[in-house]
């Protein structure tokens, strides 16, 4: 995607070949501050603290944090150590789990003198791999976009759309899975218009996706997270679309803490609520989502305090809450299938169910459990 008229990646090789370069999402949409990374824990520590967030580019950021730890040490050893890092960094996102899967799959097969060249060549595929994906998801969630609006009565100034998070280019490598078929609608001409949630308590729907949207020219308002279910009531919702984290066999999705209640307001209100996601975000492991999706809790921090641009122009933290209160901040739920009307994946949209998802990845079909 473009920022000021220059094509970017949300993770891309720095020019020396060797580190690698991310956009700091901590400091948007205040600041665009690149930030290079130059060894295993500083990738760690950039999906830790949120620098990149977003499973696929989660995702990304570990292939290339083991690129970076076969710069130190390529033995088998070093490559299972650096895994066990990496996959300790976010415990809900499966893209983490996958890419350091495909990562020691592909370290572990070939030659000690061939890892670093190996790694970096894979967490390279992965990249462009995940830019393929979204684009496809576009396609297939333009499609349902075209059909809705097609649908709507003539002379509707706008087709609106709820969002929660941010699920554009900044959560993957490029164009993002919720925000990918907003985009290439509002490029086709469809007159899109977004509600932003803003997302409490990190404001990613406000800071990132207001961010992302106001960069391409598509129509939006941030609106706080509890006005959905108000602008569904009164039929300013046309679709509700997000992304998610980590999607059960089952079609339960796991995504941002406040997403289940989007889902509910929308189905008492008769209102479409698809998922885009791609493929490597489907846990063919987990037969059951609500019961046993692990939920991140994050510092209370987080909560209690917010970030923000002064007056001054000076970027500050501001406490909101009484001196000693706790607090405890989940970071996900999960919506149940029953709630969700169709999954949008780069393969195509399916019901929210596992015979669903079957019939998009019967691959699949081989490995579940019985």
């Amino acid at each position: 995607m473009k920022i000021n008229g220059k094509q970017h990646r949300s993770i891309w090789l720095n020019e020396d070949g060797l580190s690698v370069d991310i956009i700091d999402q901590t400091v948007l949409p205040h600041e665009l501050e690149i930030r290079t990374l130059c060894n295993l824990a500083e990738a760690a520590e950039a999906i830790t603290a949120m620098r990149v967030r977003g499973a696929p580019l989660i995702g990304a950021t570990a292939a290339y944090g083991m690129a970076l730890a076969m710069r130190d040490q390529a033995d088998d050893d070093s490559i299972d150590q650096a895994a066990r890092l990496l996959l300790a960094t976010r415990p809900t996102a499966v893209n983490l789990r996958w890419a350091l899967s495909r990562m020691c799959e592909v370290l572990h097969a070939v030659d000690p003198a061939e890892r670093i060249a190996v790694a970096y060549q894979t967490a390279a595929q992965i990249c462009d791999e995940d830019v393929d994906i979204n684009f496809r998801i576009g396609q297939h969630g333009l499609g349902l976009i075209q059909t809705l609006w097609k649908a709507r009565s003539p002379g509707t100034d706008a087709f609106h759309i709820l969002t929660h998070c941010n699920a554009g280019w900044l959560a993957t490598v490029d164009w993002g899975t919720a925000l990918a078929p907003i985009y290439q609608a509002h490029d086709a001409g469809i007159p899109v218009h977004v509600w932003v949630d803003e997302t409490r308590p990190r404001n990613q729907g406000a800071a990132l996706t207001a961010w992302e949207l106001d960069a391409h020219g598509v129509a939006h308002d941030v609106i706080v997270d509890n006005a959905g279910g108000h602008l569904m009531q009164k039929g300013l919702v046309d679709l509700c679309i997000t992304g998610t984290d980590r999607t059960a066999r089952n079609g339960d999705v796991c995504n941002k803490i406040g997403t289940y209640l989007k889902a509910l307001a929308a189905k008492d209100n008769e209102v479409p609520f698809y998922v885009a996601l791609p493929g490597p975000t489907i846990d063919w492991q987990m037969a059951d989502g609500v019961a046993g999706m692990p939920i991140e809790e994050r510092e209370s921090s987080e909560v209690t305090r917010v970030w923000g641009r002064l007056p001054s122009g000076e970027n500050s933290q501001v406490q909101i809450t009484p001196a000693g209160v706790t607090a405890r901040n989940y970071a996900f739920d999960v919506s149940p299938a029953r709630l969700i009307t169709g999954l949008v994946t780069e393969r195509g949209i399916c019901d929210a169910s596992e015979q669903g998802l079957l019939s998009l990845y019967p691959e699949q079909g081989g490995f579940l459990d019985d």
